[in-house]
């Protein structure tokens, strides 16, 4: 078990499934004195506080805590970072699954490596086996590249020192996505040591249907519009979009079987593709600066 204090952070709205499915793979820690959970409800409507209350009534380290005021993962994040003195912040996201030791051995990777901040390996699971499930999961999340190249690991498996938020302050909740890589470059630049767990898996289910994957992507598109309103002098100015990509990572492995299965990821690729434009256009076209969401300080 832990020697540290640790939280661990989960943000969610409108899922009660999903953060049923992350708190049954956390019960190996239900009752640990060095863990606390805490279950960020950012204004739902169904009954997804009722699920998080059922857990509360049985075990005294799982917490609800409620944002209602700022709609977005990143301000449901902070609620709970300001409602804790841990001294490591677990960041998880409703819906993803956990191995019995996976917190174990995260926190063992951040003390041989000595790191302040801690990206974990990412496993997309098909549940589906469709086409957009299938694609999703080829493209899924690259961890330890976006280490490398642009200083920064997904909140969907994260783990921060608290004293790293103390210095350099919260994510910032003005952003609807991106805020991950936002705030991780903020570490870099700070001088703290950032890594690499590739044992510590989270499981994360692909996106199954063409729909909801476009609306990841139109979010990403306006999150990254957004980041040059805020950041110019780091994303450039607002107006000139990034260098498309195609894809997010995961080249060359599990390279379809067929003819038609090619042609339908390139197909999705570029569709994708596509959404993250429509998505930065509307921001710049109608998006508005939320001067009501403080930016963040340390």
């Amino acid at each position: 078990m832990p020697s540290q204090s640790v939280a661990v952070i989960i943000p969610v709205y409108n899922d009660p499934p999903g953060i049923q499915a992350t708190l049954e793979s956390l019960r190996p820690l239900f009752g640990v004195a060095s863990v606390t959970i805490f279950a960020v409800d950012n204004g739902s409507t169904d009954d997804t506080r009722e699920i998080i209350r059922s857990y509360i009534t049985e075990h005294d380290n799982v917490n609800l805590l409620i944002e209602d005021e700022i709609q977005g993962s990143y301000a449901a994040r902070n609620k709970a970072v300001e409602h804790t003195y841990s001294d490591v912040l677990a960041f998880l996201d409703a819906d993803e699954t956990v191995d019995e030791d996976r917190l174990d051995t995260a926190l063992e990777a951040m003390q041989e490596q000595d790191v302040d901040y801690l990206g974990c390996n990412v496993e997309l699971t098909v549940p589906e086996n469709t086409l957009v499930g299938r694609y999703n999961a080829r493209t899924g999340f690259p961890v330890e590249q976006y280490l490398e190249e642009q200083n920064y690991a997904p909140t969907c498996a994260l783990l921060v020192k608290r004293e790293v938020f103390e210095d350099i302050g919260l994510f910032d909740a003005r952003l609807i996505s991106g805020g991950d890589r936002e705030f991780g470059e903020r570490v870099h630049e700070a001088g703290y040591e950032q890594g690499y767990a590739e044992d510590a898996t989270v499981y994360h289910p692909a996106r199954t249907s063409f729909e909801s994957l476009a609306k990841k992507n139109f979010r990403v598109g306006r999150g990254f519009c957004q980041k040059q309103r805020y950041y110019p002098e780091r994303y450039g100015k607002p107006g000139i979009p990034p260098k498309p990509n195609g894809q997010n990572g995961g080249e060359g492995e599990d390279e379809p079987d067929s003819l038609f299965t090619r042609l339908a990821f390139a197909f999705l690729s570029l569709a994708m593709l596509a959404s993250r434009g429509l998505g930065y256009y509307y921001e710049f076209l109608f998006g508005e600066e939320r001067d009501d969401i403080p930016a963040p300080t340390s």
